[in-house]
């Protein structure tokens, strides 16, 4: 599975984003797929998921309720992101992977899209 995340840019705090995910491969539809975040000097964090088996959404608890992960179709999927804090500046990962219970495990990673939120 290829992935490249796209639709990063400058947005100001409180403003809201749509990153874009695109994949081509085998199966990706039959995939759970996450997104995941990283700042210089950090750990990649994660930010969303979507299990593959029932639809169900999984997020952190920093981004709960401001940020919406979809399946946009057999081969795209996006992260809404509503009300944005200066600290979601960050490079952001789409990926696909599996659930293990609700713990989401990566398996492909695309190239990363910047988000930078000015305040």
């Amino acid at each position: 599975v290829q992935l490249q995340a796209y639709g990063g840019g400058l947005v100001q705090a409180a403003g809201s984003l749509r990153l874009s995910c695109a994949a081509s491969g085998r199966a990706f539809s039959r995939q759970s797929m996450g997104w995941f975040r990283q700042v210089p000097g950090k750990d990649r964090e994660f930010v969303a998921g979507i299990r593959w088996s029932d639809g169900n959404t999984y997020y952190a608890d920093s981004v709960k309720g401001r940020f919406t992960a979809s399946r946009d179709g057999a081969e795209t999927s996006s992260l809404q992101m509503n009300s944005l804090k200066p600290e979601d500046t960050a490079v952001y990962y789409c990926t696909a992977g599996r659930y293990v219970y609700s713990t989401y495990l990566p398996e492909f990673w695309g190239q990363g899209t910047q988000v930078t939120v000015s305040s």
